[in-house]
């Protein structure tokens, strides 16, 4: 999906409005090469590709407080 940045919008901003997690900020890096050197507020009108779909949060950095 092809989204256009607009004023004040971040990579991590994008992908909540988008997916309600910010779990795809990886995939859209990964998809836009060039994106991350704009920094961290992306000039208005950059279009940007984000994935489909969110992936899955993991729990491989779970800590158990309590075992």
């Amino acid at each position: 999906m092809r989204v256009i940045a607009q004023q004040g919008d971040t990579v991590d901003g994008l992908c909540w409005r988008h997916h309600g997690s910010s779990a795809a900020v990886e995939a859209a890096y990964e998809a836009n090469p060039g994106l991350a050197a704009l920094g961290p507020v992306l000039p208005m009108g950059t279009p940007v590709e984000l994935p489909d779909e969110a992936p899955a949060p993991t729990n491989d950095n779970l800590i158990q407080l309590w075992d």
